[in-house]
């Protein structure tokens, strides 16, 4: 009996330990409050805009968040600007052509320098955007927030978790052959993006 017990504890916490894994938290939120930010500081003028567009699957382990790997997809066409002739220039075919590149892709394939404190989770993301059908590997930093059991806080009646996810970096749009070398003046060539979602793993 003396045996039984300690290797039936043995035996339910490795069970355990193997049913935990990564889970998946779907980023398409049904509040539409995920955002995306971006902003061209031209010396003439400053561009600033959103998408809200977002949809995409991370998988987040809390025992190894290390492991974490996923796909945010943003859609072209919710990329929008408070001057109507503006967004109208920005999805035609001259500058992103959201009708033939209808989504922007961050596929994170891995993170390093990860640190976590708590629930809290700050590592740099390596993988690919895929912006006006060019793909470039990046490396951007991202910070986790993955708080257990406060879907309901967020969405009435839902039961589950949540993954918050924060990032702040820069592309070129030259680099993504978006008209290179043209209009820099009143267009930067570098895009400040600022990323603020929330995925929901249900239980």
């Amino acid at each position: 009996m003396k045996l039984t017990l300690p290797l039936f504890l043995v035996v339910t916490s490795l069970t355990a330990a193997a049913l935990a894994g990564p889970m998946s938290f779907d980023f398409k939120d049904p509040k539409g409050v995920n955002n995306a930010v971006f902003k061209l500081d031209a010396p003439l003028e400053a561009i600033n805009g959103s998408a809200s567009g977002i949809t995409g699957s991370v998988q987040f382990d809390p025992a190894n968040p290390a492991a974490t790997k996923g796909k945010i997809v943003v859609a072209s066409a919710s990329l929008n600007v408070s001057n109507p002739m503006m967004k109208e220039h920005l999805h035609s075919a001259k500058w992103l052509d959201v009708a033939k590149f209808p989504a922007i892709v961050f596929d994170a394939k891995e993170l390093k320098n990860v640190k976590t404190s708590g629930d809290v989770t700050t590592a740099d993301a390596v993988g690919s955007l895929t912006l006006h059908g060019v793909t470039k590997n990046i490396t951007v930093p991202v910070k986790l927030t993955y708080l257990k059991d406060k879907l309901e806080k967020r969405i009435p009646n839902m039961k589950g978790d949540l993954l918050v996810i924060r990032s702040n970096f820069a592309v070129k749009r030259s680099d993504y052959g978006i008209i290179p070398g043209q209009m820099e003046e009143k267009v930067s060539d570098e895009i400040e993006l600022t990323l603020s979602i929330a995925g929901a793993a249900l239980r």
